[in-house]
């Protein structure tokens, strides 16, 4: 559930309003379980009709809990589900009916497929092409673009990695700032040589005969890939001597 903050410099207070927040206050309480989430983003939401904030005389955007909530349950359903709009909101539009909402499993199968290999330890969600397009909200030409540039990449089978969803969606929002494809294939390069090193730590735990070890190895990956993220933001943000929220 998310937590309304108390408020806090240069955002104001909820209670000030009534209970309602600014934008800038709803990109804090959000970002909390949605680090990616920009003012951008709510504002595009905001225009497919997704929420419906308030305004003030002024123009300012003025968002209830109700709405903050809504923006989280939107998120989370193009997160976890990888559901278009269109399709969010026709769930929404039914659970304002009182209907019961089904949302689809990730890693679903497609009509007619096998089901996949078991394999030992845990998998990641993997979604389809069609699924990754409607999900990032973007066209063929931007993906094969991206692809062209070693900055997607697909299984051999053609299914993706659900973190692709993450990864394609913070290329288009740079790309609004004029950041282009071939500018970020340093950014590529940096990250394969930050996880060839994470992996070159985990490799003898990997190899382990005893079952536990190798589960263990799993924990050690996501711990040190966290700290490589945060280690690499920090050093973005003392290079460019800026702090972000």
């Amino acid at each position: 559930m998310l937590q309304t903050p108390r408020g806090g410099a240069g955002h104001g207070t909820a209670a000030a309003d009534g209970g309602l927040m600014s934008i800038g206050t709803v990109l804090t309480v959000l970002r909390d379980e949605f680090p990616e989430v920009t003012i951008s983003k709510i504002r595009f939401l905001e225009s497919e009709g997704l929420i419906e904030p308030q305004r003030t005389p002024s123009g300012y955007r003025k968002f209830s809990t109700e709405d903050v909530e809504r923006l989280g349950h939107v998120l989370r359903m193009q997160r976890d589900h990888y559901l278009p709009l269109k399709v969010i909101r026709e769930h929404l539009e039914a659970m304002a009916r009182g209907e019961a909402v089904q949302l689809p499993v990730l890693g679903r199968q497609r009509d007619g497929e096998s089901a996949p290999e078991a394999v030992e330890g845990p998998t990641a969600a993997r979604i389809g092409r069609t699924e990754l397009l409607a999900a990032a909200e973007i066209g063929e030409r931007e993906l094969e673009e991206w692809e062209s540039y070693g900055l997607i990449a697909p299984f051999p089978d053609g299914a993706y990695g659900a973190e692709v969803v993450t990864v394609a969606c913070l290329i288009a929002e740079l790309g609004r700032f004029g950041i282009e494809p071939r500018h970020l294939r340093l950014m590529k390069a940096a990250a394969d040589r930050e996880a060839g090193l994470v992996d070159q730590v985990v490799a003898p735990l990997r190899r382990h005969r005893n079952p536990q070890t190798r589960a263990h190895a799993e924990a050690r990956t996501k711990e040190l890939a966290s700290l490589a993220v945060k280690l690499h933001a920090a050093l973005v943000q003392t290079a460019l001597g800026v702090r972000l929220p």
